[in-house]
């Protein structure tokens, strides 16, 4: 059983879900590590090939261990997936033990689980001077224990910082540690700072802070390689929530509002499933290769309406693109209305020209390696398409959902509430359980007793 940190190594705590809370995901989780359905032909081709194989060699395992931070993430749990698969050990970094992705990486037995808060919450002083005055969480300090101890024999690093705390002094903070352990690759996901590119671009407040991490990681030399993800497929669900809602119509067909230009082309990715090769394979390649690069990680380049077509022939519905202003149709706070406000200024919807669209990745010419590049990292990508046909029903319905029953009528969702900020637009933070009052300071809280009330969405 892996150990478990907090500062000091302590013993293992077994967590247990019962059936009845997961609603329906333990049933299916065995189905979303999978990019075939049963009845794909490529699933029997791939059974049928394993006759004809001769044996592997045997191989010894990695000797490296890799640090990782918010583990139960979709970008760090997917790396942990397939890092630790072939032999890899991961120190990684959770928030807390609660859900089914915290659980996964804690049962698994070759990973040690750092569980804890990357900030503290003390007073400020004279003595900790590094107390935060930007992000969700005001007047907390910096984990360096908890970072410190995260590193310590840790030969790479693959790193996702959130909004929790002050996110640009934690990934300074991180950086430092790295370059204290003499970490021998450390990978930053990072997403831009527009206005850097252009003046007249507006900052979007969470992906700024990325940037500036990035920026304070160049300027310490570490042996770095910076990786922007494109819009998560998986952040499409016909819950009533902002920017990508796909909302389901009386006529049983679905329509996806956004302020994104209707005929420029996005970077598109399916995060859970691909994420984790990509960034295993930079590892393999080595610093030597991909030392200071920014490589994007998409692998669809694709208009909203050539989203929306592949979307439709994958969930077997109409699904329409109507170009238009973000909508909130539940209460959100401050934080997170002014990361969509930012959003809409950059992507304006009343912008006729789609030659002034802003880039996505800010930097012209990260846009036109995609998917090129990315497909040079992992050639085995989940489209929009087969997420649609595959993965999408599976979410929705464990969201309640049960449109994907010709027979059954649609159950209302009552009471759908966000209570708080993202990581970045397309990533947000889920909880189950009532929250404190804090919490509208702390993150982005959904109530809904689904399925999104059991993992992290994060970056």
């Amino acid at each position: 059983m892996p150990a478990q940190l907090n500062g000091n190594i302590t013993g293992t705590i077994p967590i247990h879900i019962p059936e009845d809370q997961t609603n329906g995901y333990r049933r299916h989780h065995k189905h979303s590590r999978s990019s075939y359905s049963e009845s794909s032909p490529l699933a029997t081709s791939r059974s049928n090939s394993l006759i004809f194989r001769p044996p592997k060699r045997l191989m010894s395992s990695p000797d490296k261990t890799i640090a990782v931070i918010n583990a139960s993430g979709r970008q760090a749990a997917s790396f942990i997936r397939v890092a630790t698969a072939v032999g890899y050990h991961v120190r990684a970094q959770l928030r807390n033990l609660e859900g089914v992705v915290a659980n996964e990486v804690e049962m698994n037995p070759n990973v040690t689980c750092i569980v804890g808060e990357l900030y503290t919450r003390h007073q400020p002083s004279e003595a900790n001077k590094d107390v935060t005055q930007n992000g969700p969480l005001r007047g907390v300090g910096v984990n360096h224990e908890l970072i410190n101890n995260l590193f310590r024999g840790a030969q790479l690093a693959f790193i996702n910082t959130t909004f929790y705390g002050d996110e640009i002094q934690i990934g300074k903070a991180l950086a430092d540690a790295a370059k204290k352990a003499r970490v021998q690759h450390y990978i930053y996901s990072s997403m831009p700072d527009h206005a850097a590119y252009n003046s007249g671009w507006p900052s979007v407040p969470l992906w700024a802070a990325k940037h500036k991490v990035e920026a304070y990681v160049r300027e310490l030399k570490l042996p770095a390689t910076f990786v922007y993800t494109g819009i998560y497929n998986n952040n499409f669900t016909s819950l009533l929530y902002p920017l990508f809602c796909m909302e389901l119509q009386p006529d049983g067909s679905f329509v996806w509002q956004a302020p994104f230009h209707e005929n420029v082309k996005l970077p598109w990715l399916d995060a859970e499933h691909d994420v984790g090769p990509a960034i295993l394979q930079i590892f393999k390649d080595g610093v030597s290769k991909w030392a200071g690069e920014r490589i994007a990680l998409a692998y669809e380049y694709l208009t909203p309406k050539e989203a929306c077509a592949l979307f439709a022939r994958g969930v077997g519905r109409p699904v329409k693109y109507v170009r238009g202003p973000i909508e909130v149709k539940v209460r959100i706070p401050v934080g997170y209305r002014e990361q969509l406000e930012a959003l809409e200024k950059l992507f304006r919807p009343d912008e006729p020209d789609p030659k002034k669209q802003p880039p996505y990745f800010g930097d012209p010419k990260l846009e036109e390696s995609c998917p090129r590049e990315a497909l040079e990292l992992w050639e085995g990508p989940r489209g929009l398409e087969e997420y649609a046909r595959e993965m999408f029903p599976l979410e929705e319905e464990a969201n309640g959902k049960t449109w994907m029953f010709d027979d059954e009528e649609e159950e209302p969702v009552e009471d759908e509430v966000v209570q708080a900020t993202a990581a970045s637009v397309e990533q947000l933070r889920i909880h189950d359980d009532e929250q404190d009052d804090d919490d509208d300071d702390e993150g982005l809280v959904m109530t809904t007793g689904r399925k999104r009330a059991e993992e992290e969405w994060l970056a």
